[in-house]
Formats: C-alpha cells, structure tokens, sequence
C-alpha cells in the first residue's frame, strides 16, 4: 500500500497591496505544492453583484444571487482561472470598482461561508498556500505555518497604482490611496472574521523590503518548518 502523502496549508494574510499575493505565488512555485487565490474568488463574486446590478453589501440581494451561482476554480499550467457559472472572470476582477465590491460583498457572513467551504475542501486534498485576510485565524485556523504580510498604507497605495498602470487601466494615486484605506477599515472591523494577524503568525513589515528579501525570508521559515514537496 503506498505511504500516505504529507499534506500541509500554509497561510499568508494581510490587508491589500501588502505582497501576500505575490509571495504566495512564488512561495506555492518553490515548494512544489498548490496555490489558491481566495481573494480572487470574493473579487469573482462583487464582479457578478455588479453584473447583475445587485448591490454587493445588500444581503436580501445577493443571498439569492448564491444559490444560482456556481463558484469554481481551474487551472491552466501555473495560472488560475477563477469561474462563475463556467466562465473565466479573470481579466475583469482586478479594477477598483470590483475591488470595493469584494470588500463590500466578503463582509457578508453567508459569502465568507460559501466561499470558505470551498477554501477548506480544497485545501483538505492538496498541500497548498492560500493567502487572503482570515487564512490563518478563520480558514485555516491549524495550518502548518502563518505569516502576516504588512506595509504602510501609502506604501501599499503605491504598489496597487503602479499594478493597475501596468494592467492598463487609468488611475489617480490619491483614488488608489483613498479606496486602500476604506477597504482596510472595512475589513479590521467586519463582525465576521476581520483582517488580523494569528496569534501564531510570522508578522513582517515589507515596507522597507525589496520582493527578493521578502520572500528570502519566507522561504527561511518554511525551510524551518519542514514545508516541501
């Protein structure tokens, strides 16, 4: 009978623009295991309350909108394609109004529920590294090892401007800076599993770091912690 497999979550948390996204992806790409981008699947969701003209933070609204409303994820190679009812939303959930819209509609118990089932079983079935803001206190509150990724909210502002440049779409940076700061106030004072740092998170400040000595730093810990394919 074959050994059964190690399986271990890593998690990765913190408010927007800190990084997590980026060194979970690399993180997931080093260690040779799975990568699951939650925060893409609630952006998934705000895309479609505004598709359908649903306010995304009106719960008689978009409780119905769940239950006609597949939610999955695929792959292709490295890159994850994020779907509602079938179709690959990818390419249009990283603007700011579908941003806010997340926020909006993740505050909302019964989303963080449909989509959390979803987290969990798949992370029941594959070593992986979810990031997101309640990975390690909510989702996946015994994963193997935590890290808490923050920044100074100009800081983070500026990266998540230069991110939309780059993807082409016209923004102002004081715009940026404005909707970053509503969004981390939402999401530290939502009821329902507000964005904080596990009691036993790795914290890091990637303020004053480059990517490199970032991720350098999280491949340390797993390397301690014995994560690896």
């Amino acid at each position: 009978m074959p050994p059964i497999p190690h399986i271990f979550q890593i998690a990765i948390d913190g408010p927007s623009g800190s990084g997590k996204s980026t060194m979970a992806k690399r993180l997931a790409k080093a260690l040779g295991i799975g990568y699951l981008d939650t925060g893409a699947m609630y952006r998934a969701l705000g895309y479609a309350a505004l598709q359908q003209h649903i306010v995304p933070g009106d719960p008689d609204a978009v409780e119905p909108m769940l239950l006609e409303t597949d939610l999955d994820v695929a792959f292709d190679g490295d890159r994850q394609m994020t779907l509602i009812n079938g179709e690959d939303v990818s390419s249009f959930i990283r603007t700011p109004e579908v941003s806010m819209a997340a926020s909006d509609i993740s505050a909302l118990p019964a989303v963080r529920l449909f989509c959390v089932e979803r987290q969990r079983a798949f992370a029941e079935k594959h070593s992986v590294v979810l990031d997101g803001r309640d990975i390690g206190t909510y989702v996946l509150p015994n994963a193997k090892l935590k890290f808490f990724l923050t920044a100074d909210d100009t800081i983070r502002a500026k990266r998540r401007y230069l991110d939309l440049l780059e993807a082409g779409e016209k923004v102002d940076l004081e715009a940026v800076l404005h909707d970053l700061r509503r969004r981390d106030e939402q999401d530290s004072t939502r009821e329902m599993a507000p964005t904080k740092a596990a009691a036993d998170a790795v914290l890091i400040d990637t303020g004053s770091m480059t990517e490199e000595e970032v991720f350098a730093m999280l491949l340390h810990y797993c390397e301690q912690y014995g994560c690896g394919s």
